[in-house]
């Protein structure tokens, strides 16, 4: 598997023959909208299908404090020339996979209740999951809005047949956060460190820009 210097390209993350692949994702990385674009393009072209398992994965994670606060002075080593090459970059992809990824555009965002809310579709009403995944990213990339809100998340909710107030709950629910802080340590112990990162067979690639950076 190989990696580009903005996000992998799905079939280098999906071998050929592989059934399934499993994406760890954040809706904040311009790097997963990517990335799912090139996903969708990828199963576009195939012959066989392909089963995408989606799983939360928390971009910021390392900068939570104990109440899982996000602390902005945290150091990540991430200078304006990291920052530069980011924005090339999704400038070039986004021009290569025909999506429009602003990162000019889209609010500051605590990504946590999106992910909880998700989370919860996903375990309660799986069958419904995939449209609100979809619509939680639509909701931030195409109109901008900020999906730490509730209301936003409620939104997402109703547009896709869900219960939006059960949904709303669930966003900031302590058992559902307990919940999803396991999800999240689970997937550190199987070696996620970023995102996006696609695993498939055993193997995994991961997105990163620039090459050695720890995260998308």
């Amino acid at each position: 598997m190989s990696e580009s210097d903005g996000v992998v390209d799905a079939d280098a993350a999906a071998d050929a023959d592989a059934a399934e692949v499993v994406v760890f994702s954040d809706y904040v990385c311009p790097f997963c909208y990517l990335g799912r674009a090139s996903l969708e393009l990828y199963r576009e072209g195939r012959d066989a299908p392909l089963s995408v398992e989606w799983h939360p994965f928390d971009l910021r994670g390392y900068k939570r404090d104990e109440h899982r606060e996000i602390e902005s002075d945290v150091d990540d080593g991430k200078d304006d020339d990291y920052f530069e090459q980011v924005r090339e970059n999704v400038e070039r992809l986004s021009e290569e996979y025909g999506v429009d990824a602003d990162i000019d555009a889209v609010p500051e965002t605590d990504s946590w209740n999106a992910q909880q809310a998700a989370f919860y579709v996903r375990e309660e009403q799986p069958e419904q999951f995939e449209a609100f995944d979809d619509a939680l990213f639509a909701a931030y990339w195409d109109d901008h809005r900020d999906i730490g809100d509730p209301d936003v998340i409620a939104d997402a909710a109703a547009s896709v047949g869900l219960d939006a107030e059960s949904v709303r709950e669930a966003a900031t629910d302590e058992a559902w956060a307990n919940r999803l802080e396991a999800q999240f340590e689970d997937a550190r112990d199987r070696g996620v460190t970023g995102v996006p990162t696609f695993a498939a067979d055993g193997h995994a690639a991961r997105g990163a820009v620039p090459q050695n950076s720890s995260n998308a």
